[in-house]
């Protein structure tokens, strides 16, 4: 489920930051051809942004949405080039159709998309959305869902649509991404959102600069004595024959064990 742990958005009319993001360590780097993009500019980033493939794996690209004529412009022009990203970015998604639609469009089954679930009526669809097969995860977009609620983009207002979306995300076996943390200055505030997002069961945060990715790979990423200890785990249950057995004080049995091996294959990334 754990694609990616980061992803970190950089805008696509500033190219001349794409190296700093790659530099930043995230696992997914996403050019934004939408909302960071003023309409003037969009041909020039939708340009830069397929330029940019080529630089990392790593490199992935928000389209517009598909309500607009840019968005279908972006794909378009991803359709008509070898440079394609492994991952496209979809936002303001509120129906499987788009998904398909997208991948209609690209005929290039090497790309998966990442649907940005940004309505109301999205988050009542995100089980069938993730279930796509051409879908690798799907994205909370809690700016704009904030916005259509009335409330103010933080954890308290929005703590049960993103309950809903990984529990429409799991229902699938896809991942979730929660959405950036906004208040740049404030690291506290990103560890501890951060944290109540992997406790809700997100398996990855977005980002908005640089400076945000090692806080997040800081909750993210299994530390020494949790890989030490699933490690351990793995071998007493072994020893038991896949039986339920008692480690470390508590009973260790298959849906435990599953948790120790998520962390372990996490590790070996």
């Amino acid at each position: 489920m754990a694609l990616i742990q980061s992803m970190l958005f950089v805008p696509g009319n500033k190219p001349e930051r794409f190296a700093k993001a790659l530099a930043s360590g995230a696992d997914s780097v996403c050019i934004d051809l939408e909302d960071a993009v003023p309409a003037e500019m969009k041909l020039a980033s939708r340009k830069s942004a397929i330029e940019a493939v080529g630089l990392d794996a790593r490199v992935a690209i928000r389209v517009n949405a598909l309500s607009t004529r840019d968005g279908f412009a972006d794909l378009l022009a991803l359709a008509n080039t070898d440079r394609r990203p492994s991952l496209v970015y979809l936002p303001m998604v509120e129906d499987e159709a788009e998904v398909r639609i997208a991948a209609s469009v690209l005929a290039d089954p090497s790309v998966s998309f990442v649907p940005l679930i940004e309505t109301v009526r999205g988050l009542t669809n995100a089980a069938a959305i993730a279930a796509n097969p051409n879908v690798a995860m799907l994205m909370f977009g809690g700016a704009d869902f904030s916005a259509q609620l009335g409330v103010d983009l933080s954890w308290e207002p929005l703590v049960v649509a993103r309950s809903q979306l990984v529990m429409a995300c799991a229902q699938v076996g896809k991942g979730a991404i929660d959405v950036p943390w906004i208040h740049f200055e404030d690291m506290a505030g990103l560890t501890e959102e951060t944290r109540k997002a992997k406790a809700l069961g997100f398996v990855a945060k977005g980002a908005i600069h640089p400076a945000q990715i090692a806080p997040i790979h800081d909750v993210y990423r299994p530390t020494p004595e949790q890989i030490e200890e699933a490690k351990e785990a793995e071998k007493v249950f072994r020893e038991a024959g896949g039986a339920a057995v008692r480690f470390r004080g508590r009973m260790l049995d298959t849906p435990v064990m599953n948790r120790y091996r998520q962390i372990l294959a996490i590790g070996d990334r």
